[in-house]
């Protein structure tokens, strides 16, 4: 019975950082939304930003996931 327990601690992988990983992914977004609903467009700016949208949301799915 304790085993099944010290397993169900040991499957969550929750850290401090993930609460800031979710900050940034949302700081992104608003970021990319900002840059689409600019007069003057940076393609160089926007592109980045859906990578980097796209590597955070990633990361974002695979953290919840081991919660």
């Amino acid at each position: 019975m304790l085993y099944i327990a010290e397993e169900a601690e040991q499957a969550s992988t929750f850290s401090g950082f993930d609460p800031f990983v979710i900050i940034f992914t949302i700081l992104i977004a608003i970021g990319l939304f900002r840059l689409f609903k600019a007069p003057q467009k940076n393609v160089f700016a926007i592109g980045f930003a859906i990578v980097s949208l796209a590597v955070f949301l990633f990361i974002d799915v695979i953290m919840i996931k081991g919660w």
